[in-house]
């Protein structure tokens, strides 16, 4: 039991939480960064996914969603919450349209659904993430 012990004990620190938190939103903060830095590209690629006009307004919105939401859980506490809650709205809503695999065939269809599944796991884990915050927080 020493072992699990050990385990417990790192896994405690503050660091190794920070550094997973950091892994669970850098695709997302290195995306929103991308994005804000070559704004026209970013109307590109949501006029692309969705079709979606105002298209300026909605690569603004997913900036803002992409990098505030991966700020919050970067911070931790409450905050965590709030940004695992805002990433996982974010990566459902992103997934159902840039991730259609329903309406496709073949090697696409394969490839949509292997993404469309990594995504979702990526829900997941900022849902439990917000639970784990959450639970800890709450009163005995």
């Amino acid at each position: 039991m020493r072992l699990g012990k050990a385990l417990a004990s790192c896994l405690e620190h503050p660091a190794v939480g920070f550094a997973a938190r950091l892994a669970l939103v850098s695709a997302f903060l290195l995306s929103g960064i991308l994005k804000a830095l070559d704004f026209p590209a970013a109307v590109g690629e949501v006029r692309a996914l969705a079709g979606f006009e105002p298209a300026a307004l909605f690569a603004v919105l997913v900036i803002a969603a992409q990098i505030g939401g991966s700020v919050l859980v970067l911070l931790g506490g409450m905050s965590a919450v709030i940004g695992a809650a805002l990433l996982a709205g974010f990566t459902a809503l992103a997934t159902l349209l840039g991730h259609p695999f329903w309406t496709k065939a073949g090697v696409e269809q394969v490839r949509d659904l292997t993404t469309f599944f990594e995504h979702f796991g990526l829900i997941g884990g900022f849902l439990l993430a917000a639970i784990l915050v959450s639970s800890r927080r709450a009163p005995e």
